[in-house]
């Protein structure tokens, strides 16, 4: 079918569907594509970064650690607290609050780095470190049935 343009007095072919818009179906294929892919990204996303938070309060672990041994190399004794710079309980960007517990001899301790916020639900959970190096997440040290090493390494 053709058009006969008055303005210029030229004919031109004319196609009703290049006038219109998008199809409720096309419309309906990009909104499933757009959930699938969102379902798939999402989960992925926010594993990636509770890795980074669990990365993070590993590192805390290890600098609070070093801190105790220079503090009882300088004293010969272990501190009975920490600064509260070191226990992140007043920052709240961290996902982890470090503690110290003091062990049954002046050479020992534990440190804990537990979850707070979002992180509370991580599959790591509760981050221990023990002054002979021992470390463990979940409940679970290094060595036992149950322990994921993948806490420790990622």
């Amino acid at each position: 079918m053709e058009r006969y343009d008055m303005a210029n007095g030229s004919r031109h072919p004319f196609n009703r569907r290049s006038a219109q818009g998008f199809t409720l179906i096309e419309l309906m294929i990009v909104v499933a594509v757009v959930g699938i892919l969102s379902a798939i990204a999402y989960p992925s996303y926010t594993e990636y970064v509770r890795r980074g938070h669990r990365a993070d309060a590993r590192a805390g672990l290890l600098q609070v650690q070093q801190w105790l041994e220079r503090a009882a190399t300088a004293t010969g004794t272990y501190p009975t607290s920490l600064p509260s710079a070191l226990t992140w309980t007043a920052d709240n960007t961290k996902r982890y609050n470090i503690a110290f517990q003091a062990g049954n001899t002046t050479a020992a301790y534990v440190l804990t780095a537990t979850p707070k916020g979002a992180q509370t639900g991580d599959k790591c959970g509760t981050y221990t470190l023990s002054n002979t190096g021992v470390r463990g997440a979940a409940g679970k040290k290094s060595g036992e049935s149950g322990y994921d090493p993948d806490c420790w390494g990622k």
